[in-house]
């Protein structure tokens, strides 16, 4: 009611303006009208999993019983019993693997995506920057499916024979290995771009001056570049794990989709959050297909608690105020 009130009151400031303060108040209109569409998107996918995924903790469930949502939350094994006939469903130990595999793929990305950014802005000639610039956008470009594919073919082939030559037995390559190899080549492009761009943006000065004090190219990139640069690099990293934690056809392709867990060992099955939606999509009616939704608001509760942890973290370090 007061988003309204507010657009009724615009259209009455309307009639009372010159030419130019109409036009104002009409863009003005279009960005408020624009902004509430926006967010009614969001508002209305959270109610939709909201209202399926609360289903199976307040139904019987055609007579299967109610799900236990502390055991659902806490238990080690995806379902005991079989499916549509059981309710002892748990994700307790896939959400353990979903922050593990995400903050796996995070330490193996950002190094490599910073690194790759300092040289783009600050170390190669200006031609090789830009054709690097555009090999970092045309990967950022490149559809997750195509990444997981790439990972089926390829990565799970060279998983499976880095295990034989330690005599470890990898399951065809589908592995926590191959999955954090998977999500950190698909957040890499993000981590660069974005760091890329909060590098070139410090201020000449500050370089200028650092190296006018007799520090070295390589001491000024290191220790005064990527300290003024730290906000952005970190925000980049939280898109990355946001990506990481949100990938679901890629994941599916190479982990293997372990029912039990939590599994922490490189050359063993795991599942995370968004594969285990996934596979259970293909029916469209029972607790088998319910549960999915409830996955996915511990999914995005998930998301939400590592986004304000990681602003906050960014808040200190980058020495800025997060809104």
């Amino acid at each position: 009611m007061e988003i309204v009130r507010k657009v009724n009151n615009k259209f009455l400031k309307i009639k009372n303006k010159n030419k130019k303060e109409k036009i104002d108040i009409v863009v003005n209109l279009f960005f408020l009208i624009s902004t509430i569409i926006s967010a009614s998107f969001i508002i209305i996918i959270i109610v939709f999993i909201s209202v399926k995924g609360i289903i199976p903790f307040i139904t019987d469930n055609n007579g299967i019983g109610s799900v236990n949502i502390f055991k659902f939350l806490t238990g080690d094994v995806w379902l005991s019993g079989t499916a549509f006939k059981s309710n002892l469903y748990s994700v307790g130990f896939i959400i353990v693997n979903t922050l593990y595999i995400a903050l796996l793929s995070l330490l193996l990305s950002l190094p490599v995506g910073v690194l790759t950014a300092l040289f783009i802005a600050k170390v190669a000639p200006k031609k090789i920057a830009e054709f690097l610039r555009t090999v970092i956008e045309l990967l950022a470009s490149i559809p997750s499916i195509v990444y997981g594919l790439f990972g089926s073919g390829v990565i799970l082939v060279f998983v499976y024979n880095f295990a034989d030559i330690l005599g470890i037995q990898s399951k065809g390559g589908n592995s926590v290995m191959a999955t954090v190899m998977v999500l950190a080549l698909m957040t890499l492009p993000t981590i660069t771009a974005i760091s890329e761009v909060s590098i070139r943006s410090v201020g000449k000065d500050i370089e200028h001056g650092s190296l006018a004090l007799g520090a070295t190219k390589t001491q000024t990139n290191f220790k005064v570049i990527l300290s003024s640069a730290k906000s952005g690099i970190f925000a980049s990293a939280i898109l990355g794990i946001g990506r990481a934690l949100g990938e679901a056809t890629a994941v599916s392709l190479v982990a293997g989709n372990a029912k039990s867990g939590p599994t922490l060992a490189f050359f063993e099955t795991t599942s995370t959050l968004t594969s285990t939606m996934l596979e259970g999509l293909k029916e469209t009616t029972g607790i088998d297909y319910d549960i999915r939704f409830s996955v996915g608001i511990v999914l995005m509760v998930v998301i939400l608690l590592t986004n304000i942890i990681l602003n906050y973290i960014k808040k200190k370090v980058g020495n800025v105020d997060v809104k």
